[in-house]
C-alpha cells in the first residue's frame, strides 16, 4: 500500500505535514508506505531533524506548489512538477493508491476529475463530511462543496454514494439516508427537494427514511444527510465554528469536541475511481495524521470497487 501526501499543501506546511506523516506512519504496518511528494531534499532534511529514519518514507520531488488563491484548471496544467499534479499523475498511473493534500480545493477536484476521472454512471463527484451525533458516532453529510448547483438525479446519486462511505468504510449496517429539507412532510422544500424525494423513495440501493430538517442533523435520526453542495457547505462551515466558539468560551464539552475538523483529517471525494481526499487548509499535525490513516481506510475497504459495482 502507497499513500500519497501533498507535503507542499495547507497554510502550516510543510513543517505540519511532515509531522503529521511521522505521527502517521507510527501506527502503519511495515507495508504501508506514505509517499512524501515536495522538495524531496527538504522533506528529508526536516525528517531527520526530527529524529526520524528517512527511509522509513519514499519520496518524490515535486518542488513546485499550487498556492489557494490561484486558478485550479489553469495551476494544474501549468504547473506539471507541483505536489497535487505529480500526485494524480502517480495515482492514474497506479503508482500510489491514494492521495491526500489541505492544498488547493479547487485543484483536487479539478485533479481528480481529469486524471483518475469519475467513475462510470457518476454525474459528479461529491465530497463528504462527518457531523456528530449527541449520543456518540457521527453521520455523513454530502455534499459539501463540490457541487453548488444539483439536479435531483446527483442527489440521488449521492445518496448512494454517502450509503456506500458509511458502510464500508465506516462500518454502518444498513445506514440510515435523509434529506436536507426545511420540513418533514414530502411536498415541503424547493423544487430540488420536492424532485428528488420520490427519486430517493424509489431508490432500492438506499435505506431512505424521508427528509431531514436541520435539527436532525446532529442526532440518530439518518446516518447519511443528503443536499446540494451551497447548503452543505453553509452547514459545514456553520458547524465547524462550534468547536471554535466553546474554546473562546472556555467551555468543555465532549460533544463539542468532537466538531474538531483534527479528528477527522479531510474530506473524501466520492465517485472517482480512487482515494482521494481533501484536507483543511488550516491543518494541524493530528489533522494531516488522520487524513492519512482515513486515506489507508479507504484503501482497505476497497471502497472503490463498492461504488464500480453499485453503478454498473
Amino acid at each position: 500500500m502507497k499513500i500519497g501526501l501533498d507535503v507542499l499543501g495547507g497554510d502550516y506546511a510543510p513543517n505540519s505535514t511532515i509531522l503529521g506523516a511521522i505521527e502517521a506512519q507510527k501506527v502503519l504496518k511495515s507495508d504501508q508506505r506514505i509517499v512524501l511528494l515536495g522538495d524531496e531534499e527538504e522533506n528529508k532534511k526536516r525528517i531527520e531533524e526530527a529524529g526520524v529514519d528517512i527511509s522509513l518514507f519514499d519520496y518524490v520531488h515535486a518542488p513546485e506548489n499550487i498556492s489557494m488563491n490561484e486558478h485550479p484548471t489553469k495551476a494544474i496544467t501549468q504547473k506539471p512538477n507541483s505536489s497535487v499534479a505529480k500526485g494524480f499523475d502517480l495515482l492514474k498511473k497506479g503508482e500510489i493508491d491514494s492521495f491526500a493534500s489541505a492544498g488547493n480545493t479547487g485543484a483536487m477536484l479539478v485533479g481528480a476529475m481529469f486524471s483518475v476521472k469519475t467513475i462510470p454512471g457518476v454525474i459528479r463527484p461529491a465530497i463528504a463530511t462527518n457531523v456528530p451525533k449527541l449520543k456518540s458516532g457521527f453521520g455523513i453529510l454530502l455534499d459539501v462543496g463540490a457541487n453548488a448547483d444539483c439536479k435531483p438525479e446527483m442527489l440521488n446519486q449521492f445518496a448512494i454514494l454517502g450509503s456506500l462511505y458509511s458502510q464500508y468504510v465506516y462500518g454502518v449496517d444498513n445506514p440510515k439516508v435523509g434529506l436536507v429539507n426545511i420540513g418533514e412532510e414530502e411536498e415541503k422544500g424547493n423544487l430540488l427537494t420536492i424532485s428528488t424525494y420520490p427519486l430517493l423513495k424509489e431508490n432500492t440501493k438506499i435505506n431512505f427514511i424521508g427528509n431531514a430538517e436541520g435539527r436532525d442533523l446532529f442526532s440518530d435520526h439518518a446516518d447519511v444527510f443528503v443536499c446540494d453542495g451551497f447548503t452543505g457547505n453553509v452547514v459545514l462551515k456553520l458547524a465547524e465554528t462550534f468547536y471554535v466558539v466553546t474554546l473562546k468560551k472556555g467551555f468543555k464539552d465532549e460533544f463539542f469536541d468532537r466538531f474538531n475538523y483534527e479528528r477527522y483529517g479531510g474530506s473524501p471525494i466520492l465517485g472517482v475511481n480512487a482515494p482521494v481526499i481533501i484536507g483543511h487548509g488550516i491543518s494541524t499535525p493530528e489533522a494531516i495524521k488522520n487524513m492519512i490513516l482515513l486515506s489507508k481506510d479507504m484503501i482497505e475497504s476497497k471502497f472503490i470497487d463498492k461504488i464500480k459495482s453499485a453503478f454498473n
